[in-house]
């Protein structure tokens, strides 16, 4: 491999540049920041599309907006909640958002919807205004959100799809989908594969059918006979959604994925799992045994925080295990996620 220098620094503009964050106030991240605006200023010279500019003006302005407006919750669990706008309310599948949309928040979660009508409203009406997050999407035809979020500040318009499913991603802990059109395939898709290739956190996404419903079903016999069957995915990836057509089951599956597991993340080669408490030592070396495809290098061991996590005060009190992640196949993690929690 052909190593490539780095460029010297200017250190006249880093000076200027240090010098505009403190005649800012200063804050959070300064060295990211500096970055940002550094990256900012080569545009004067890298790109000359004024529409491709932009681009990037419009999707950092609501990137931050977004991240401000979700901040304050961190700490509270959310779920959201895709399918039709044009889900009437007469129909089943509209009563049923709103049945999960009260339920979540009973088990303790907050909404998300993209903030429109159908199930979106739903979603919305079921959770009341407290507990409810909008990400809406400016369309021609649909320029206002629905009466539940319209006019509440957790509300969020975004002009770009893509920034749209990026915050949906990072601050959903699950994704319920109704039936609906491209963009609730798009939204799915986008989740599965995420989760897929380990590029977004591994959350319960739940497909709700009416009662005695096909919508899903059909779905997943698509996804068995023609992407599993050509041997186009795994099969363990079939463990990356769950089909059902009670929102009781729908609100149980996501619960009982976080009865233990909290969150995880890979500290250099390491694959760290916070819990709320760790297996006993034969459940670990049972573990070890069953899981022993998805593990190479160190086995799974329960460990005290790492240094790289106390210096980012990341979540150092709670119990933890880690062991050598293959990093490749997600749906039998998500398997060994289900026996922690069984324990």
């Amino acid at each position: 491999m052909i190593k490539t220098e780095k460029p010297p620094v200017d250190l006249e503009l880093k000076r200027r540049i240090e010098e505009l964050i403190a005649y800012k106030g200063g804050g959070h991240n300064p060295e990211a920041v500096e970055d940002i605006i550094e990256n900012a200023l080569k545009l004067l010279t890298d790109v000359q599309d004024s529409g491709d500019v932009r681009v990037i003006q419009t999707a950092l302005r609501e990137l931050r907006y977004a991240f401000k407006l979700f901040a304050p919750y961190a700490d509270k669990r959310k779920v959201t909640i895709f399918g039709s706008a044009r889900t009437q309310p007469s129909k089943v599948e509209y009563q049923q958002a709103v049945e999960l949309g009260r339920k979540i928040v009973e088990a303790g979660f907050m909404v998300i919807t993209g903030a429109g009508g159908g199930i979106m409203h739903a979603g919305h009406e079921g959770a009341g205004l407290e507990n409810s997050f909008g990400a809406n999407i400016r369309l021609p035809w649909e320029q206002s959100a629905n009466p539940v979020i319209q006019h509440d500040k957790k509300l969020v318009t975004f002009k770009y799809f893509f920034t749209r499913k990026l915050i949906f991603v990072r601050h959903s802990d699950a994704i319920c989908l109704f039936p609906g059109g491209f963009g609730t395939m798009d939204e799915g898709y986008e989740a599965l594969t995420l989760m897929q290739t380990g590029k977004g956190q591994l959350m319960p996404l739940v497909l709700v059918d009416r009662p005695g419903g096909t919508y899903w079903k059909t779905w997943d016999k698509h996804v068995r006979e023609h992407l599993l069957r050509d041997q186009l995915i795994s099969p363990d990836d079939l463990n990356l959604y769950h089909i059902t057509d009670d929102t009781d089951q729908a609100v149980k599956i996501i619960t009982r994925f976080y009865r233990n597991f909290q969150s995880s993340r890979f500290v250099k080669d390491l694959f760290v799992i916070r819990l709320k408490h760790v297996p006993s030592e034969p459940a670990i070396e049972a573990m070890n045994e069953d899981f022993a495809d998805i593990i190479t290098g160190p086995k799974i061991s329960v460990i005290e925080a790492t240094p790289e996590e106390r210096a980012a005060d990341d979540m150092v009190d709670s119990p933890r295990i880690a062991f050598g992640f293959n990093r490749r196949d997600y749906g039998r993690l998500r398997q060994l996620i289900d026996v922690l929690n069984s324990q």
